[in-house]
């Protein structure tokens, strides 16, 4: 037996099983997401995304919010938490996402404005920091992302989480699958 064969074996082994481990992670991700748990919680927390140079939403985020208003109209969440960050746009996408939710008719003491969310786990910290009895929660997010948002919010002790996805899927969601491998066990490694 060659040298070269015994050497080339263990590592088609080793491929082979990352990129199974790969494919049925892909799996759980995308039905996880996919599979909306609209079911009655607290608080839907709807993740932010990009707020275009002249103040508008983009698509994406459109999208999320108005899942979030659907919710709120069917009384499956009684409060609206928006969360993001200041992006290179130069708009904070919290108070971006509160404006549209009020111009949809929300009333505004319902909805919650965290500006410090520029990634899933601040947005976890600072929603637990706000609100700290709170038990269940809705996350609402693309489908991809939902997973991890999920781990994060029980890392920082939220007991009930459900996610649901806004219905927009776009070219970029494969990149996005891709990432959110990698990023869900950052996540579960890190925190």
């Amino acid at each position: 037996m060659s040298r070269n064969y015994s050497v080339k074996r263990p590592l088609k082994i080793v491929a082979l099983l990352l990129f199974t481990w790969f494919s049925i992670h892909q799996v759980v991700i995308i039905s996880d997401g996919l599979v909306d748990e609209a079911q009655k919680t607290e608080v839907a927390v709807i993740f932010g995304n990009t707020v275009n140079v002249d103040g508008s939403l983009s698509p994406r985020l459109k999208k999320r919010l108005n899942k979030g208003i659907e919710l709120f109209n069917s009384q499956k969440v009684s409060k609206l938490f928006v969360s993001g960050g200041l992006g290179k746009e130069g708009h904070y996408e919290g108070t971006k996402m509160s404006e549209y939710l009020i111009s949809k008719k929300i009333p505004e003491d319902v909805i919650f404005v965290d500006n410090r969310g520029s990634n899933t786990r601040s947005t976890a910290l600072n929603f637990k920091q706000l609100f700290t009895q709170t038990k269940s929660v809705t996350l609402v997010s693309q489908y991809h992302h939902v997973s991890r948002a999920k781990l994060a919010f029980r890392q920082v002790g939220v007991e009930n989480v459900l996610g649901v996805h806004c219905d927009y899927f776009e070219l970029r969601d494969f990149y996005s699958c891709f990432r959110e491998f990698f990023a869900y066990y950052i996540y579960l490694i890190r925190y």
